[in-house]
């Protein structure tokens, strides 16, 4: 019998995941001899470490507490106890304001760029010297001059995401066929009109996929942005639980953080299928 391929990967994934869990599960069972240890230094370590039990929370453990999230996601309790429903929300609006201040600017220039040979030389330069820079590295600036931890972290996004897309779409833009473009030229295709008809229909599969390797940047950036600057966000609810010795909300966090980012790129990966057409 010859399954088709789709379905012989996912049996093979569900293996894989199960294969994970029972080697989590076994990994974690383990018990050593009860410490005999001083009881504030007992609460410092956590419960399991003075019972000789493994630090390191099972699947079962990580299941209860996902479960708990998801039956109530956006409770708030003060500045420290908030909702994963309500950490995730502020993340995303963050990444979500960033983002579009990225797309607005780097289309536009890049546009520019791949249109004229003189703006591509002329900005290189300042290009190949601000694309290295690590965005986290713009933070103390941006708190210092913008003042506001929120506003700073929407300033990192928007710097980390602009260099993706500035470059793809220059790219896309500069290797539009010169035969399509001469032929516009012959039938005097206007200039704003020749951008529209030819150059962005060619070159937006190229475009999402520098929107694609910014998203997923973006994604990447917020949360050390906000361990950094803490409030609110799902980087500051890592840090947070962190110091609340609560690995397990760590962990749950953990796979929030990659389950958000998964739909985001299979977002942006769908909308490039929509504009990629056989020549």
């Amino acid at each position: 019998m010859n399954l088709p391929l789709w379905l012989r990967a996912a049996v093979l994934s569900v293996a894989l995941f199960a294969v994970f869990l029972l080697t989590w599960h076994v990994a974690t069972r383990g018990a050593g001899p009860v410490a005999q240890m001083d009881p504030e230094y007992a609460k410092l370590v956590g419960a399991t470490a003075s019972q000789g039990k493994s630090a390191m929370p099972g699947p079962l453990e990580v299941g209860a507490k996902i479960w708990e999230h998801v039956k109530r996601p956006f409770y708030d309790n003060g500045p420290n106890d908030k909702g994963l429903g309500i950490q995730l929300a502020y993340s995303i609006a963050r990444v979500a304001a960033g983002y579009l201040l990225a797309v607005a600017v780097a289309i536009p220039v890049g546009f520019l760029i791949g249109m004229s040979p003189l703006m591509s030389r002329a900005l290189d330069p300042f290009i190949q010297v601000l694309k290295p820079i690590s965005p986290l590295a713009w933070m103390p600036l941006a708190l210092y001059t913008i003042k506001d931890s929120s506003l700073s972290s929407i300033f990192v996004i928007f710097i980390c995401s602009l260099w993706p897309m500035l470059i793809n779409t220059a790219f896309g833009v500069a290797a539009v066929r010169k035969e399509w473009l001469d032929v516009a030229r012959t039938l005097e295709v206007g200039v704003f009109r020749r951008a529209f008809t030819i150059i962005l229909p060619a070159a937006a599969p190229t475009i999402l996929t520098g929107m694609r390797i910014s998203i997923g940047i973006a994604w990447l950036v917020i949360v050390a942005a906000e361990m950094l600057v803490g409030g609110t966000g799902i980087g500051y609810f890592v840090w947070n639980e962190w110091n609340n010795l609560s690995i397990a909300n760590v962990i749950t966090a953990i796979l929030v953080i990659g389950l958000v980012g998964m739909v985001l790129d299979q977002l942006l990966a769908r909308a490039t299928k929509l504009v990629t057409f056989p020549e």
